[in-house]
């Protein structure tokens, strides 16, 4: 009986450290891509894509909202909370619609498009893994 209890509290306890190191990896690579973003905007580097009032209508509206949804999630990230997931799901959809959707627009880009998919195809499994454990828990108990 107490192993079951100890084997079922280790189960738990290691999907959440991975859980938790998930997010905490993909919450510093939001808050960095947000950097570039802002880095973007305020206009460091003299290219027309990286000056605000020099950028296309298409990018002066995606960019600032990019800019603010990139560091948001990666704090809700580094918290390990769910609306920091909630937020990842809106940015990978908005890069999405951008990337996909307007290609000509805003550019291909396939590495952000995949890392979004994989981290949060592999959020999704860790907290339906999490789920499973609960639910096989609650049977024991009964």
């Amino acid at each position: 009986m107490t192993l079951e209890i100890f084997e079922r509290d280790r189960d738990a306890t290691l999907n959440r450290a991975l859980i938790v190191w998930l997010c905490r990896i993909a919450g510093l690579a939001m808050f960095g891509v947000g950097l570039v973003y802002w880095v973007r905007l305020i206009g460091v580097f003299d290219d027309p894509l990286w000056r605000f009032d020099l950028m296309p209508i298409w990018w002066r509206i995606a960019g600032p909202a990019l800019a603010v949804l990139y560091p948001v999630a990666g704090v809700g990230l580094w918290l390990a909370t769910s609306w920091g997931g909630v937020i990842w799901v809106l940015v990978a959809a908005c890069e999405a619609v951008m990337r996909v959707g307007f290609p000509h627009l805003f550019g291909a880009d396939p590495l952000i498009l995949g890392c979004h998919a994989f981290g949060l195809a592999l959020l999704a499994a860790l907290r339906i893994v999490g789920a499973l454990e609960r639910r096989r828990a609650m049977r024991r108990d009964r």
